[in-house]
Order: C-alpha cells, then sequence, then structure tokens
C-alpha cells in the first residue's frame, strides 16, 4: 500500500536555506548532503598508486526502495574516483563526472586499473590504463552479463581478470518473478510442504546464481572457471592449478539464522577433469584460506584444523585432544570453565607467506608455525569481565614478518597501532593519539601504508606513510568546507545505570556553547555508543543550540523494554548534574531500532517533553510478521537478535505485547513526531500507523510524517524532502524544548 506524501508547509522547506535563527556557520541540510566521505579502494603492489572513491551524502539521493528485494537491481552512488601518487600526492581524476564504480583493483605491475563501472543500470568490466588514461570495456558474447554481486580481481600474474556473469535469461526469470510477487495480478504463496523456502527468500537465493569466469585483455577470450551455480566465495589458485567454491545446499528457510545458507566447498583442476567435493557440508565451520588459494584452516568445536583442495587430508593444529586430563563438561566450577576456554581456539588469519597462522583462545593470540606446530603467544587478552584494552588484529605485511594490532582503550579516547616483529618478537608502539584509525592496509613490497583518519566528530581523511606510520601526509582531505562552521565539542562520559552497572555515552556539546548554562538536550537512542564518530543528526541538532548524548544501555534476554529507561534517564541525571542539562527540557529521538527503543520509553517515563521515532516500530506482533522482503529477518529479530525477547510469538506472546508500545499508548504523555518512509521494506510505514491512530483515539499530542518514496530513516528522496526532515524535526524539538516553561502547547490533532 503506498501511502499519501508528505505536505511541504512552507517554501523554506523546498530551499535548503538556513532557518533565520542560524548564523552563517551554522550547519544546514544542505551542508549536511555535501559531507562527503573517502574510501581506500586499492593499493598498487610497489605503494606507488593508491585508488580512492569520494561520495558525499547527496548522492545517495534518488534511490529507488521499491526496488529492494529486485536481485537485479543495482543502486546508484555516484562517486569520484582519484589515482592518487603517493611520492607526491598528484590526484588525477579518472573520469570528469562522477560515476557508480565498484571493485576497483590494481593489477599486479601498477599499470592497469580494473573497476566495474555501472553503465545503463548494468555493470561493465573497464579497465583503466594509467600510462595513456585510456578505457577498455570487456565486451561480451549476447545474451551474458556481468553479475550484478560479481566481484572482481586479477589473477597473480596479471594475464586475467576474475569476474561473475550471469545469462539474460537468468534476469528476465528473476524480474518476472519479483514483479509477480510485488504487483501479482495474481501471488500464489504455499505451505512448507509445497515450497521448501519463502518465496521472499527464494528471490533472495536466486541472487546467488551466477558464474565464474577469467578474461584475457590478450585474447579477449573468456574461460568459465565455475559453472552458472547458486554460489558464494571462490579462491583461485596463485599457481592456477585449482579453482575452488562454496555452494549453496540449503534444503528449506532457516529460521535461526538471518539469511541462513548450508554451503558445501568444491574443488576442481584447471587442467581438467571433474569437480570435487572437499566439504559435504560447512556448517558451524570457520574458513581461512591461505593467500596462495589452495590451503585452508578452519574451526569446529573449539579445534582448529588445516587442509588443502589438493588431498584429503586433515591435521589438527590447535584445540582439545580427547586428553583424559581435561576437565568434564558437566564440571562448571571456575578453574574447570577457565581451562576449557584455555583449551578452545578459533582461526584467525594465515601470514601471506604461508608459513604461520594466527589462533585465538581466552588467553591470547598465538603464532603457531606449520612445520612444526610450535606456538607462541604474541598477544595477551585480558579476562573479559574487565575493561582492559584488547587488542585486535589489523595486517600483515606481505613478508610475514611484521603484524599489526590495534589497542584501543575502552575506557577513554586513546587509540593506538602496534606492530610485533616476528624476528625479535618485539612489540613496539606505532601511534597513539585520540583519533579515530581505521582500513589500514599495506603495499605488498612492504614500502606504503594507507590509512584513514579522523580527528573527533569528524569524517576521516586519507593519508600515506611508510610501513612504520611515520612521515605521514595527508592526501585526501574530504570535507575542508567544514572549517568554517561551528561544530559542538565532543567528550566521552561515563555514568551508573539503574542496576549500578558503569556505562559510556558520548556528549556533544551545543556549538555556541557557554560554560554555566543549561540547555534543552536531545537523547539519541539505540545500544551502545563509545567513539566519538561523525553524526549528521547530532551535528545538525548542536549547530541549533542543543546538547546532544548518545547513551549505552545494557540488556537481558526477555526484557529489553527496560533497557532504555535504565539507561537513558541515568544518563540524564548524569548530564543534568554535571551542569549542561536543563532537567524541564529533554527530547528523545532514535532511528530504527533506537526509534523502537524511543517509543517503548515514553510508555515509561514522563521525563521528555518531546520525542522523534524515525522508522521505528511500536508493534512488535504486527513488525513479526511484516517486511516480507526481508524474508525471516524479522522474525529472527524479534525472538533471537536485536529486540532479545528469548522467544517465538507462541511461546511467550505475553513478552511481544509488553514490548509493543502501542499497547500502552495511554501512557504516554510526551507530545510524539513519527517520521516514516511509504517504501520502507524494513519497517513499513504502516506500522507508525497503528501508533498515529491510538494516540489521536486517546487524545495525545502526536505528528506522523510520511515520505512516500522514502525508504527506512532520513529520506533520501530528494533534497527537498531531506530538508524537510530536518526542519520539522528542528521545529518540534523548538517549539517543545525552548518554549519558555509552562506556556501553552499547541495540539496537533
Amino acid at each position: 500500500m503506498r501511502l499519501a506524501p508528505f505536505t511541504l508547509v512552507a517554501a523554506l522547506a523546498l530551499t535548503g536555506a538556513p532557518l533565520a535563527s542560524q548564523s552563517p556557520d551554522s550547519l544546514t541540510p544542505r551542508d549536511l548532503l555535501d559531507v562527503s566521505t573517502a574510501n581506500i579502494a586499492d593499493l598498487s603492489a610497489d605503494g606507488r598508486w593508491l585508488a580512492v572513491t569520494v561520495s558525499a551524502r547527496r548522492d545517495q539521493l534518488g534511490a529507488d526502495w521499491s526496488r529492494d528485494g529486485d536481485p537485479t537491481w543495482i543502486r546508484s552512488i555516484p562517486s569520484r574516483v582519484l589515482v592518487i601518487d603517493t611520492r607526491t600526492g598528484q590526484q588525477r581524476a579518472l573520469w570528469p563526472e562522477k560515476r557508480t564504480v565498484r571493485g576497483a583493483v590494481w593489477s599486479p605491475d601498477g599499470a592497469r586499473l580494473a573497476l566495474l563501472v555501472l553503465d545503463h543500470d548494468a555493470l561493465v568490466v573497464t579497465i583503466w590504463d594509467r600510462q595513456t588514461g585510456k578505457f577498455r570495456a570487456v565486451q561480451l558474447s549476447a545474451g551474458l552479463y556481468v553479475a550484478e554481486n560479481s566481484v572482481l580481481n586479477w589473477s597473480e600474474d596479471g594475464t586475467g581478470l576474475l569476474f561473475h556473469i550471469r545469462t539474460a535469461n537468468w534476469k528476465q526469470k528473476a524480474q518476472a518473478r519479483f514483479a509477480e510477487i510485488v504487483k501479482g495480478p495474481v501471488t500464489v504463496m504455499g505451505s512448507p510442504k509445497d515450497e521448501p523456502f519463502l518465496p521472499w527468500d527464494d528471490l533472495r537465493r536466486r541472487g546467488n546464481v551466477r558464474s565464474l569466469v577469467a578474461w584475457s585483455p590478450a585474447t579477449n577470450a573468456l574461460q568459465v572457471l565455475v559453472p552458472e551455480v547458486m554460489t558464494g566465495d571462490a579462491q583461485f589458485a596463485r599457481d592456477n592449478s585449482t579453482v575452488s567454491w562454496t555452494e549453496d545446499i540449503t534444503k528449506k528457510t532457516d529460521y535461526n539464522v538471518i539469511f541462513g545458507t548450508e554451503q558445501k566447498l568444491m574443488t576442481r583442476a584447471l587442467a581438467g577433469g571433474e569437480p570435487r567435493v572437499v566439504f559435504s557440508s560447512l556448517k558451524d565451520i570457520t574458513l581461512r584460506w591461505s593467500e596462495d588459494g589452495t590451503r585452508f584452516m578452519y574451526g569446529k568445536d573449539g579445534k582448529v584444523w588445516l587442509g588443502s583442495v589438493t588431498d584429503t587430508l586433515r591435521r589438527q593444529l590447535a584445540g582439545p585432544t580427547g586428553s583424559t586430563s581435561a576437565p568434564a563438561p558437566d564440571d562448571t566450577s571456575t578453574d574447570s570453565r577457565t581451562r576449557r576456554a584455555r583449551e578452545r581456539f578459533s582461526a584467525q588469519r594465515w601470514s601471506p607467506a604461508g608459513d604461520a597462522v594466527v589462533v585465538q583462545n581466552s588467553e591470547g593470540m598465538w603464532l603457531v608455525n606449520i612445520a612444526d606446530g610450535a606456538r607462541e603467544m604474541f598477544a595477551a587478552l585480558p579476562d573479559t569481565t574487565t575493561l582492559a584494552t584488547r587488542p585486535a588484529l589489523l595486517a600483515w605485511s606481505h613478508d610475514g614478518r611484521w603484524i599489526y594490532l590495534t589497542r584501543n582503550s575502552r575506557t577513554a579516547w586513546e587509540r593506538a597501532i602496534v606492530r610485533y616483529d616476528r624476528q625479535s618478537r618485539e612489540t613496539t608502539e606505532l601511534v597513539r593519539d585520540n583519533r579515530l584509525w581505521q582500513g589500514l592496509r599495506l603495499s605488498r613490497d612492504g614500502s606504503t601504508a594507507v590509512v584513514t583518519v579522523a580527528d573527533g566528530n569528524h569524517v576521516g581523511d586519507v593519508y600515506v606513510a611508510d610501513a612504520s606510520l611515520g612521515a605521514m601526509k595527508r592526501v585526501v582531505e574530504t570535507n575542508p568546507q567544514l572549517a568554517g562552521k561551528a561544530l559542538g565539542r565532543s567528550e566521552l562520559i561515563s555514568y551508573m545505570d539503574a542496576d549500578g552497572k558503569s556505562r559510556y555515552g558520548v556528549l556533544l556539546y551545543p556549538a555556541s556553547y557557554k560554560p554555566g548554562m543549561r540547555y534543552p538536550t536531545v537523547f539519541l537512542v539505540y545500544e551502545d555508543f563509545f567513539d566519538d564518530t561523525w553524526d549528521p543528526t547530532a551535528n545538525f541538532l548542536a549547530a541549533n543550540g542543543y546538547a546532544v548524548v548518545k547513551p549505552s544501555v545494557g540488556f537481558d534476554v526477555g526484557y529489553p523494554g527496560e533497557a532504555w529507561v535504565k539507561g537513558v534517564t541515568a544518563a540524564a541525571n548524569h548530564v543534568i548534574a554535571m551542569g549542561i542539562a536543563d532537567s524541564s527540557r529533554l527530547g528523545v529521538q532514535g532511528t530504527s531500532y533506537g526509534g523502537y527503543a524511543t517509543n517503548l520509553l515514553i510508555t515509561q517515563t514522563p521525563r521528555f517533553r518531546a520525542a522523534v521515532n524515525v522508522s521505528g516500530k511500536v508493534d512488535l506482533i504486527s513488525f513479526y510478521f511484516d517486511s516480507p522482503r526481508l524474508g525471516v529477518r524479522n522474525i529472527h529479530a524479534a525472538e533471537k537478535s536485536q529486540d532479545r525477547i528469548g522467544a517465538t510469538l507462541w511461546e511467550q506472546p505475553q513478552k511481544y505485547i509488553a514490548h509493543s508500545a502501542v499497547f500502552f499508548a495511554d501512557r504516554i504523555k510526551t507530545p510524539l513526531l513519527m517520521t516514516s518512509g511509504g517504501e520502507d521494506h524494513n519497517v513499513p510505514a504502516l506500522n507508525s500507523r497503528e501508533m498515529y491512530y491510538a494516540l489521536r483515539r486517546l487524545g495525545k499530542e502526536v505528528q506522523w510524517v510520511n515520505y512516500a518514496g522514502g525508504g527506512h530513516g532520513i529520506p533520501m528522496t530528494t533534497e527537498a524532502e531531506f530538508a524537510d526532515w530536518h526542519k520539522r524535526v528542528l521545529a518540534w524539538y523548538d517549539r517543545l524544548l525552548k518554549a519558555p516553561a509552562g506556556a501553552k502547547q499547541v495540539s496537533s490533532q
């Protein structure tokens, strides 16, 4: 059902111009659309050439959300594609205009860059020659095209490109099935006996039907490596001896795992011969491939094994061996649990040279020598009950010598990157500061590192450095225009929730903050918040005179509704005690799961004078059966994952009622603004309609704004609708939180 479009109530909403009360350095909706993000696409083997894509938020405008669930649809997000000389910093744009590209990857010699380029709703494998600047598009035979979810890789010797293709016949059938489910005119859905898969689940699975091919730039020849099957990941041997791939063998829709599939692993020699089954099922197996594409390690039941596609032998590398000295499973003493945890290992990563692997247990990360199985711990892990710093694997130099890890504090904004030397067995700290370091990538020759670095409450810039992260230089500055904008200062706060447990949150001061003054404060809720990342909504509110708090909450399975009243109200008490928040002018807002939280919260406390629910469910029961394009996602979310009910609807119906805000709408005293998207197939707009009619019936203050073409969250349909959303939210808070205390509120009924 398509709901009525929003109504623009003022010409201002069409312009994106600042509000009259804003100063020139305030953030406007237009400013938020112009914020750019840079993504490191690939670094050449010699570290000389860096490919980067840069896109602004406005590049996402115009998405057709009605196509969600169509496996033949490619969402277009244009970006600038840059090639950067890491020695000089000189940039070169591949095209004068923005293009939608995927999978940019350098040839081994760094002379050519291959990309998947969207052209008239179809991906085209395109090669850019660095010396000449010319493009070459791969031409496929009639009836074949590049798969919408194709990967793109060069062969080890640079003589071939690997990607996925499909037949035009497949596309025609998939589009017809999508149209039939969405539009009919007659749609038939059968029982599990007749149809083992839900129709939308079956359509999603069709998206994995594709064929892996190798294309030669020299001969223009196309070699089929894997026939058109329901395939997942593929591994191509470095020596061109074998190709291995996974195939979907799921028998029916799995309600226990979101998009759950069961797969088998296949391999075959490229010289010829029939495919061979390596694993008849990968269920409960974590598989890690070596860079040579023939060896693997896998973890299962706390054990780590080694194997190869060239033989059938398996070798246990770590984990329990069945020793009689192991503690009995029914021994639940602390010592026994600790011993069992130490004996259980998980598979983490191969060294690029293939001579060692990293495995992990409760004590730490271990290097295991492949030749003799010798094991040494190179990074200790603290007890999980503490907030001590926990190292995490980040990168491994191609020669196998250096292992890079992050050591980020869990109690402060202090981030570090360290490097472990396998030769000296020493760990050296390379950087430590309060910035966010992400996406570290090393060149194959070990000379160059690229990384994205962000100051607090900013989008990251791209930097180039040497392998020790020295001699850093910025090569992409994403948002120089924000230097002229007044941004709020961010701060990490800690507080105790109602259960006496320590929680952390992020406080964003008003851009015009003056010590000693109290401010209207909006709480942006979801689950846990810690890092001071760029948040457009928070910055927009801070630019308009609001303090913004992103509090963390703790959950108990079966009682998720208590989490927000225990955590958010405790955070409110804390910022009031800090002298920042005005206790009489508190607002709360959330998107998606945060919107759900907002609605549940205001049924339990009248402390908030304004609330905004963006695409959040209000009725867990209807949500349980809604959003068919997501298959079992909503059912799983309610039972097992995000909602944490811990039971099916039929096992604990009372808990589904208890966690549906619409059943307690009579308790709501907080004026509520709800926004939704008419093409939201995650939380359908009709879910919001339930609360709107309930509050209307009860004489409560409520407003519901639906953007007919919008999807999940803030409308990204047009700039006018994007601006309209921000102005409506701001006007809602200004009227309710900035009006003089005791002023008469105008009902929206």
